[in-house]
């Protein structure tokens, strides 16, 4: 353990990890939606207006992109994270608009700790992603792996 604040143990279920805020900008979105996903609604402001999106929209993509650096900001980074076996659902649950300001939380479901790789643990999460007037516009689940400040005492 190299000092980091947040390891497997350092999760307990029912935590909630608060993050953000986080603008987002028309030039962002349309800058990532040129390279990665350039549909309409995602490049000008009068297709999305014309969408059923209601105006410039962020690609769900870049709505992903945007929460996990927010998630790498708050926690992650300071973290003995091995990432992910997998995301377990991502949920577009209202659009992401040129101008939102986005905060985000996680909540631990559940841990366990590894049968077959001593020391790490699994810690199995729900995310939420909100619009400034506390419309939740993204969730996810997954898992991840963190190994344990004192892999002895589990």
């Amino acid at each position: 353990m190299d000092g980091r604040k947040w390891a497997y143990e350092d999760f307990a279920v029912g935590d909630e990890i608060v993050f953000g805020p986080r603008k987002v900008t028309a030039e962002d979105m349309i800058d990532f939606a040129s390279q990665f996903d350039p549909q309409p609604m995602h490049l000008d402001e009068e297709a999305g207006k014309a969408s059923m999106l209601g105006g410039l929209s962020a690609s769900g993509l870049f709505t992903a992109s945007v929460f996990m650096r927010m998630m790498c900001d708050a926690y992650i980074l300071d973290s003995t994270s091995q990432g992910s076996p997998g995301v377990d659902y991502v949920n577009f649950r209202k659009p992401v608009l040129a101008g939102d300001e986005l905060t985000g939380k996680t909540i631990v479901l559940e841990k366990r700790v590894s049968k077959s790789k001593p020391g790490l643990g699994f810690v199995s999460v729900k995310h939420e992603l909100a619009n400034q007037r506390g419309e939740v516009v993204c969730e996810m689940a997954n898992t991840g792996m963190f190994l344990m400040r004192d892999p002895v005492a589990a």
